[in-house]
């Protein structure tokens, strides 16, 4: 299999700080909003340079949402900073009803997303952020893997006239993905060939499917690797080309079951292409206290799992 090489480890939620200020510098349209998380969110630098055209809304992230849809009416490109669980559940109505609804040029940026926010809990866990928000007209969903590939989205957004939501986490992850490589809305990559199965991996689950991978060429199965960075829109063409070949599909995910990337390719193989499919991800349950690394684990989301999902499916083909 092609090998990757790890550049070092960051938080994703760096890259998309480090994005926003390079955004600073080249657009005086860009303004950024935020709910009383700078620091979490990686804003500093874009706050302490460019403080006309930062909003520290404080603890009230659905006022923070129409604030955001309003500027856009000036010509503004707003980024707004939350935690994923308050960019979405918290203010699910004020995003349907003044961002999704009448297409406004808002760009929902989400960190501590998934179970690896971490200690902080079930409260301020989301696994249930993603199939929220693909199921709004007008939504694009991004979910990146690496520092890189943040930093890459967040100023690819800025470009796209329309609502965005860019997902994120906070621990630190490997950088394996090359820091010029260009970011496209709803163009998945291609990180490894292979003829035995399709991994279908977003975000932190990733760098997970390149470690499955190696363990299953050890035992001589011949993995396909595709990064489905965008859920929404899903990139069918390379998803179909990809399983016309390998004829099984694993997908893996840091998010619920239920509504996630797996949902949605299951959606189009039983319209177009009828495979066997496993999925990698939350089945049915909260989150809880505990590191990310302890919490991967227990919800069956490592490497490993990976490989189980891959040898139960070669079986049903």
């Amino acid at each position: 299999m092609k090998k990757y090489t790890i550049t070092g480890e960051k938080d994703t939620r760096s890259g998309f700080g480090d994005g926003l200020y390079e955004l600073g510098k080249k657009n005086p349209n860009i303004v950024a909003l935020c709910a009383d998380l700078i620091g979490s969110l990686k804003m500093d630098a874009f706050a302490k340079e460019f403080p006309e055209r930062f909003f520290q809304v404080g603890i009230a992230e659905a006022n923070m949402m129409g604030i955001a849809a309003g500027l856009t009416i000036g010509g503004k490109i707003p980024f707004t900073g939350t935690f994923a669980n308050f960019s979405t559940g918290r203010v699910y109505d004020q995003i349907r009803q003044c961002i999704a609804y009448s297409n406004k040029n808002v760009k929902i940026c989400a960190s501590h997303a998934g179970i690896t926010l971490g200690e902080d809990g079930a409260t301020h866990q989301i696994m249930e952020d993603l199939g929220l928000m693909k199921m709004l007209p007008n939504m694009v969903v991004i979910n990146t893997c690496d520092y890189n590939q943040t930093k890459a989205a967040t100023i690819a957004i800025a470009d796209y006239n329309g609502p965005v939501y860019l997902r994120f986490g906070r621990p630190k992850v490997p950088i394996f993905i090359p820091a010029d490589q260009k970011f496209e809305i709803g163009k998945a990559i291609l990180l490894n060939e292979g003829k035995d199965v399709t991994i279908f991996a977003t975000g932190h689950l990733v760098w997970k499917a390149i470690q499955a991978c190696e363990i299953l060429e050890q035992k001589g199965i011949s993995a396909e690797i595709i990064n489905i960075h965008t859920i929404k829109p899903l990139d069918e063409k390379a998803i179909l080309e990809s399983v016309t070949k390998t004829k099984a599909v694993v997908t893996a995910e840091e998010h619920m079951m239920n509504g996630g990337l797996g949902d949605s390719i299951a959606q189009l193989l039983s319209r177009k292409m009828p495979t066997p499919l496993e999925m990698v991800a939350v089945n049915d349950k909260f989150g809880e206290s505990g590191t990310p690394d302890e919490l991967m684990k227990k919800y069956g989301l490592e490497d490993s799992n990976i490989v189980e999902a891959v040898e139960k499916v070669i079986s049903r083909k």
